[in-house]
């Protein structure tokens, strides 16, 4: 098992629709079980700053420049004032989107120059020794986006980017199987298109898998 004091940055990503934030409850749930302290946040979001800025994100119109620039904003108050210092203390953190979905929904959905979202990417996550914060592990929800809008058909009140068409996040989906290929070791693949129980063993055995979750937590944390 990892050592309480090391600490573990996890991200989920998918498109909206693909059932990820169910499952995020219950990883947290398992890793608190086994008396590991978690940080449970999101993207675009996570420090009150953040969070103003993803209200301007998700519901005010603007150019993909400005989207970009908000959400690297966003994000950099997000590492400094919260993920940094968890991870500092070892806890484990949990995190609803990172950079992947910038370069998904801003280089993919919105076909932003991805050259710039890099550009953005070093200066807002680099590290001492010329590395970028990353996620020690993103677990990707893969999903058809026709299958994920008619899950999203009943959902609240749809904002800007639940709102876009089909044809959206399958440019979405597609910027996410980029970044993938991109960070195999990274990326651990979950299809999201098995029942809610199937899904949640593909995440734990991941988790399992790497020793950072024992096998009986594993079994009763998921969701219910």
């Amino acid at each position: 098992m990892t050592p309480p004091h090391s600490g573990l940055f996890i991200s989920f990503e998918g498109i909206d629709g693909a059932g990820k934030t169910t499952h995020i409850e219950g990883v947290v749930a398992a890793f608190r079980a086994q008396g590991r302290v978690v940080c449970q946040t999101r993207e675009p979001g996570g420090t009150p700053l953040a969070e103003k800025l993803r209200a301007l994100v998700l519901n005010d119109a603007m150019d993909p420049l400005t989207e970009a620039l908000l959400i690297f904003a966003a994000r950099r108050d997000h590492l400094q004032q919260v993920i940094e210092p968890a991870l500092a203390r070892g806890e484990v953190v949990v995190c609803d989107r990172f950079t992947d979905a910038t370069f998904a929904y801003q280089g993919g959905g919105r076909g932003f120059d991805l050259d710039t979202l890099a550009q953005l990417e070093r200066m807002v996550q680099g590290r001492p020794g010329g590395s970028l914060r990353q996620p020690d592990l993103t677990i990707w929800f893969d999903l058809d986006p026709a299958v994920a809008a008619e899950r999203l058909a009943d959902a609240r009140v749809p904002d800007r980017f639940e709102s876009q068409p089909v044809a959206f996040f399958g440019q979405v989906a597609a910027g996410y199987a980029a970044r993938a290929a991109a960070a195999p070791s990274r990326f651990e693949r979950i299809d999201a298109a098995q029942s809610r129980h199937q899904v949640w063993q593909q995440i734990t055995r991941v988790l399992v898998r790497k020793g950072w979750l024992a096998i009986m937590v594993a079994a009763h944390g998921g969701p219910q």
